[in-house]
């Protein structure tokens, strides 16, 4: 089934929102007014076997309880109240990095070059060939799914940086930098066999088996905490 052209015969209500919260599935998020749009989109999406929701306006998603649910969003510009660009700028100062497509009637350079510039996926004309949407869909629940195991994984280890005292934090920094143990030692002011027993602790609650994956850990910590750990 091609987007431009969806079936008659076949009418299948967009999911509601309440139904997004029964499973962790990645979501596909589609706002566009035009409800044949939204029933066209919601099929293709469905046979690609992501879980599609509909919503006629970005007032209606926000007011609704499904961006934090792994996905993406497959956005209209032109809408009644808030545009498609909008909705993107509002994600992008609230701390949601939801991956974006842009899927219009009415796109230019200029709208395409703000959309792509603030990080959207692709842009997107009508009428679209199924594929040409799916893969940007594809990618965008790829991104998202990466983003989202890179920040469980940096929580993770913030957590477990709480676990240190003052002094190992001090230790796991000069580490990080790949400083030896007797280098640590002068820095700190204290002797070697203390470095070599704080940096086994600091091994121990950061659960790395090795230096190497020590360094990883502290790599994912957010750059003001691995500041922080020079003071």
């Amino acid at each position: 089934m091609r987007v431009e052209q969806p079936p008659q015969s076949r009418r299948s209500a967009p999911l509601s929102p309440q139904r997004s919260s029964e499973a962790e599935q990645p979501l596909v998020v589609i706002v566009d007014d035009d409800s044949s749009v939204q029933e066209a989109l919601s099929e293709l999406i469905l046979s690609a076997g992501f879980q599609p929701v509909c919503f006629s306006s970005t007032r209606d998603l926000l007011d609704a309880d499904v961006l934090d649910r792994p996905g993406c969003l497959i956005l209209d510009v032109h809408m009644p109240g808030s545009s498609g660009l909008d909705l993107q700028r509002h994600l992008a100062q609230t701390g949601n990095p939801k991956p974006v497509i842009f899927l219009t009637g009415h796109g230019d350079i200029p709208m395409t070059v703000q959309a792509m510039k603030a990080g959207a996926v692709d842009f997107l004309t009508k009428p679209v060939r199924d594929q040409t949407l799916l893969d940007p869909v594809i990618e965008g629940v790829a991104m998202d799914a990466a983003r989202r195991a890179a920040s469980a994984v940096a929580k993770r280890n913030i957590e477990r940086l709480d676990t240190l005292t003052p002094r190992e934090r001090e230790v796991l920094h000069q580490v990080a930098r790949g400083r030896l143990n007797k280098q640590i030692a002068f820095d700190l002011g204290i002797s070697e066999v203390t470095v070599k027993l704080h940096r086994g602790n600091v091994m121990r609650k950061m659960e790395a088996a090795s230096i190497g994956e020590l360094i990883r850990a502290w790599e994912t910590l957010p750059a003001p905490m691995r500041e922080a750990g020079a003071n």
